[in-house]
């Protein structure tokens, strides 16, 4: 990389508001190292900072990972209005879970001994079943028991291909792929095509 691209990518990097940069840096770090791995001094580093400027920002790493959290909720929102196609849903979903394999862990296991983050996951589904609704009306006609489980059964299964369990046990990623395509038409058209 010369000189002149450092230099521009710098720049580029200084314009961008200093929540922002914190916000990008958290996002790397979790993905690289999780939440335990991971402190706000690392953060403030990575961002270009020095320590005491997370804590202008932020209260705390908890408040940093909600707000990452945030950023990936409205990335799979996006995810799921580019195509109207299933399989190219599932594919962009599993990319996305792949790219945020370790913080999708570590999300799964502060859900369950973190009430804040368990409630902030609770508003994140609750987007993403509006967003289902939004897409195809007619999954209210469901129920509102079956959209909720079966989006569980959705985030299960592309948390799955991400870390490679159907493949551990001897399931092709095209047959887990499938099983994710056929879930995922439940909530978003009443067939497969695929």
């Amino acid at each position: 990389m010369g000189v002149e691209t450092v230099s521009k990518k710098r720049s580029t990097q200084d314009n961008k508001p200093t929540h922002q940069r914190l916000v990008e840096a958290a996002e790397k770090e979790f993905r690289e190292f999780g939440y335990s791995g991971t402190n706000s001094n690392q953060i403030a580093s990575r961002a270009g900072f020095a320590p005491q400027t997370f804590y202008r920002h932020f209260g705390d790493k908890l408040e940093v990972f909600f707000a990452v959290y945030e950023t990936w909720t409205q990335k799979e929102l996006e995810l799921l209005e580019q195509s109207a196609d299933v399989g190219k849903i599932a594919d962009t979903v599993i990319a996305h879970h792949r790219v945020y394999r370790v913080f999708r862990r570590d999300l799964r296991r502060l859900t369950v001994e973190n009430e804040a983050v368990a409630t902030v996951r609770a508003a994140s589904r609750k987007r993403h079943l509006e967003k289902f609704s939004e897409i195809n009306p007619a999954a209210d006609s469901i129920g509102r028991p079956q959209r909720i489980a079966t989006l569980l059964i959705i985030e299960r299964l592309a948390d799955a291909v991400a870390d490679r369990e159907f493949a551990l046990l001897g399931v092709s990623e095209a047959d887990a792929r499938s099983v994710l395509i056929n879930t995922l038409a439940t909530l978003l058209k009443t067939n497969t095509d695929e």
